[in-house]
């Protein structure tokens, strides 16, 4: 029983997680596509001060920077100056410097761009945000990060959603225009052992279908991410923001930080005065020393249009959804309209992730929205889904760690691995996987799982941040690639990996050999495809930790250059 309720626990959790992934599979509901406005009373509610102004629309696109290298930034500028409109708009683009460096401030001159910086980093890039919309004033707002290269049509396919005065941001799907495309089995053979090579790697696609070596070792393509699991959060208005590629209206944006202000002062008031009843033990607090400390609360209280958090994007996403006054809307835009670079080293892709799932699970400790009021029942369950899945450490330790414990001890957490056991288990596996394949567009997942079953430290360390109070920091994430290798980030997957392999190699020798243990051959196959799952997930992030591109490869500064060259 000591073995058995862990996995009967983690199991639970996993069924959980399958239940909310597939609720948000469930339906496909992509917003009807309009016309690009012209004015901004197209925009707007009949009631509104600007309807019938007559005024053309205004879109500010910004350029958040912090520690990026000029050129980097100055490519993305140039596509940003090459977004086209049907109409005549006022469009300005905006580089706003967290780094207060000279040369930015160069850049921008030359390129004949604004230029913004601040005194301090207060909220680092929400802080950096609200510091520029203090200073502009489009109605509407399209937020880059420095390595975003927006599409030429990334304006007119998706302002007319805007013409529903509802409508408060448009995502749009990021691309990475870097990964690694890798190498076909016939070709890489054929390079290391010839023709025969060749042959041989046929013979193989031929069996198992294209195989490619070297393609992107971090799992980097956000196609599931986008197509399927954001877009399908379109019919229950849940899909979220993700920084990066997105268009806001200003008006939505300052609206809801007006009512989260609010909510924030009358919180804090309301816990400040039921510790003055305490003291005075007086059953009401003096009107007048109420208003006072109202007034200092304003006073001391930040005002956050983007909250200051290291997951400001998802955490806005839940202040305007939750607005129940104003139901603001958001839509998933179905078409990449930019492109941006990738993690290209462990290093960089461990900082990447550990803000995303630190940000997430923060969230879900101190300011969950299943808990929080203004949101339908339908919304709460997309976001718990995304929340559930950055607890999945948890869980994923035990599924690792069970096969190890069979093999070790022969000791099995259920009653017997008999006919029984496998009539209910591989109709299940097999159902299950070909559901998920219609249900996810046959969109390549299986790398995906491995990668998030690889993925325990880093999640781990983010929810031991979490429970102690602390902070998730805010670095930027490196745009080029990090020199040398990681292998002291895959140590526990190093470990998983070889715990795995030497306690199945015992199990079997036992069994054969007439060792230690009691295995049944039922036990021992299904935890040895069990074991090789596991070991191949670990393998999959070791192996990226020592990756590096072949020498014949462009690096990113040189492709810069020959884009920038070109005009690509």
């Amino acid at each position: 029983m000591w073995f058995s309720f862990p996995l009967v626990f983690a199991e639970s959790c996993a069924f959980i997680g399958s239940v909310l992934f597939t609720f948000n599979l469930w339906k496909t509901q992509d917003e009807p596509r309009k016309p690009a406005p012209h004015l901004i009373d197209e925009c707007v509610a009949d009631d509104s001060p600007e309807a019938g102004s007559g005024r053309p629309i205004s879109i500010d696109i910004f350029f958040p920077t912090y520690d990026e290298e000029p050129e980097l930034v100055r490519l993305s500028i140039i596509d940003a100056q090459k977004v086209r409109y049907p109409h005549n708009i006022e469009m300005n683009i905006f580089i706003l410097d967290d780094g207060k460096r000279p040369a930015m401030g160069a850049l921008a001159k030359e390129m004949g761009v604004e230029y913004i910086t601040r005194e301090n980093n207060v909220g680092f890039k929400a802080g950096n945000l609200r510091n520029a919309l203090e200073q502009t004033y489009g109605d509407f707002i399209v937020i880059c990060d420095a390595d975003t290269r927006p599409f030429p049509t990334i304006l007119e396919h998706t302002m007319g959603y805007f013409r529903d005065p509802d409508v408060a941001w448009v995502q749009t799907p990021q691309w990475f225009f870097d990964l690694p495309e890798g190498e076909r089995l016939p070709q890489w053979l054929n390079r290391k052992v010839g023709r025969v090579g060749k042959w041989m790697g046929r013979a193989v696609e031929k069996v198992y279908g294209p195989v490619t070596l070297g393609e992107d070792p971090y799992v980097n393509d956000p196609q599931m991410f986008y197509d399927v699991i954001q877009r399908r959060r379109n019919w229950v208005n849940a899909s979220f923001c993700c920084g990066a590629g997105s268009i806001h209206r200003r008006e939505a944006v300052m609206e809801a930080a007006l009512r989260s202000y609010s909510e924030q002062i009358s919180k804090e008031q309301s816990e400040v005065e039921k510790q003055i009843r305490k003291i005075t033990k007086e059953k009401n607090v003096d009107q007048s020393v109420s208003d006072n400390l109202r007034q200092e609360l304003i006073f001391d209280t930040e005002f956050t249009p983007y909250k200051f958090h290291v997951s400001e994007d998802i955490y806005t996403s839940i202040v305007l959804h939750s607005d129940s006054a104003r139901n603001w809307r958001s839509v998933m835009h179905p078409n990449v309209e930019s492109k941006m670079l990738s993690p290209q080293d462990l290093q960089t892709w461990t900082v990447q992730r550990f803000k995303y799932s630190g940000g997430s699970i923060d969230i879900f400790m101190n300011d969950n929205p299943i808990f929080r009021k203004g949101m339908t029942l339908k919304q709460k369950l997309m976001y718990g889904a995304s929340f559930w899945s950055n607890l999945s450490a948890i869980w994923n330790i035990i599924f690792l760690a069970c096969p190890i414990i069979y093999f070790l001890t022969s000791i099995a957490p259920v009653s017997a691995y008999d006919v029984t056991f496998y009539l209910h288990f591989i109709p299940f596996v097999l159902t299950a996987e070909m559901a998920m394949m219609v249900g996810t567009w046959g969109v390549a997942g299986y790398k995906g799982k491995t990668n998030f079953l690889s993925f325990f430290p880093v999640n781990l360390r983010a929810l031991w941040t979490v429970l102690r109070g602390k902070k998730i920091s805010f670095p930027t994430t490196p745009k080029e690639r990090q020199s040398g290798t990681f292998g002291q980030l895959v140590i526990p997957q190093m470990a998983v990996f070889g715990l795995s392999l030497l306690s199945m190699l015992y199990a079997w020798g036992s069994y054969f050999l007439g060792g230690y243990g009691n295995y049944s051959l039922g036990g021992l196959v299904f935890n040895s495809f069990w074991t090789m799952n596991n070991m191949m997930a670990m393998w999959g992030m070791i192996a990226a930790a020592y990756w590096s591109p072949p020498p014949s490869e462009t690096t990113q500064e040189e492709a810069g250059s020959e884009e920038l060259k070109y005009g690509i």
